[in-house]
Parts: C-alpha cells; structure tokens; sequence
C-alpha cells in the first residue's frame, strides 16, 4: 500500500456514510491507520484494523509487527464480508471501496477531528466497551477478582478486561490525556 498523501489528495472524503456511532457503525482500518484503530476503540467503535487476525485473539508469535500488509483486494473483501467502513490515507483504495473515508491528516488525534468533520461521532465512552489491543469486548473486573500486578487495585479504581486477549484497562493518565486532547483539539 502506498502513501498517496500529495499536493493532489482531495482531503478529507466520506463516501457512502453520511453519519456515523460507535453502536451502529463496524471500521475496518488499512494499515497506515493503527494508531488511529486505538482511538477509535476507546470512543467505542469496532475497529477493526488490517493487521488484526480479524478479530479473533492472537498468540505471541502473530502479533502485527509480523504480519505483512493484506492487500487492497483483500481489504475490500473484508470491509464487504464484514459490513464495514474503511478508513484510509490511500487516494486510489477509497476509490474502490463502497462505503470509505479518505482521510488526509497523519496523527491520531487530527484524523479523529476529520471523521468528526464527516459526521462520526467520536468521545471516549464513560464505561469502555472495546478493547484497544485487539478490539475484543470488554467487561467490569469485580471488586474482589485477581487483576495483574500492571493494574490498580480494583477495590480503589473502576477496571475492565477484554474478554479475548485478557488485557486489563482503566480511565487513568493516558485516558485524561486522551479526553483532553480531543476536547481541546491539541495534536
């Protein structure tokens, strides 16, 4: 897949979606856009991101660092079989697909004010509901369940556990910052 961010890049472009909520609206995102599958997680969306085994938990050894790029076709046939938006850099991949948006901007945060400047709702969910890791859902940790040694007390502090990979989160630091950042608008 190439960068096809040049003089010529249209900007921002929704085609096929005119709105857009976490609940109703499954992303599948190309492989410039990890980061951004993150983000999009944390504001409640599925999505899905093409370095992702599709959805399903990985072992150790298949982590997207090792996986190669999927292809163009590829990606469309799974935004297709899946019912998804793409979300995408690539001019010529948007093109192809049904339902896309192109987007222009490089940081996370900059792409998240451009799918709202398209009609996607995007605030971070009072009680998480997906996963950033691996996009598996998550569920409230009780107050007296073992929790890793990475994590707060559950006693003390609201947790969640994804039910696929494990991954233990809660609202803190990097939660504020990111509530910030998208109220604020900072890059």
């Amino acid at each position: 897949m190439t960068d096809d961010i040049g003089s010529d890049h249209p900007g921002t472009v929704a085609s096929g979606v005119e709105r857009a909520a976490p609940g109703d609206t499954a992303l599948l995102l190309d492989v410039m856009l990890g980061k951004l599958a993150t983000y999009l997680r944390m504001c409640g969306y599925d999505a899905a991101y093409a370095l992702d085994g599709g959805g399903e938990a990985e072992d150790s050894e298949d982590t997207p660092e090792h996986r190669t790029d999927p292809g163009d076709d590829s990606l469309l046939a799974r935004a297709d079989a899946e019912d998804r938006v793409l979300l995408t850099r690539d001019v010529r991949l948007a093109e192809r697909a049904p339902r896309s948006v192109l987007l222009a901007e490089r940081e996370p945060i900059a792409q998240l004010h451009e799918l709202e400047s398209v009609g996607f709702a995007v605030s971070l969910d009072e009680v998480p509901s997906r996963c950033g890791v691996c996009n598996g859902r998550v569920e409230a940790v009780g107050r007296d369940e073992p929790v890793p040694d990475y994590a707060p007390d559950p006693k003390e502090t609201a947790l969640w556990r994804c039910r696929d990979c494990g991954q233990v989160f809660w609202r803190g630091s990097h939660w504020r910052d990111v509530e910030a950042r998208l109220d604020g608008g900072e890059q």
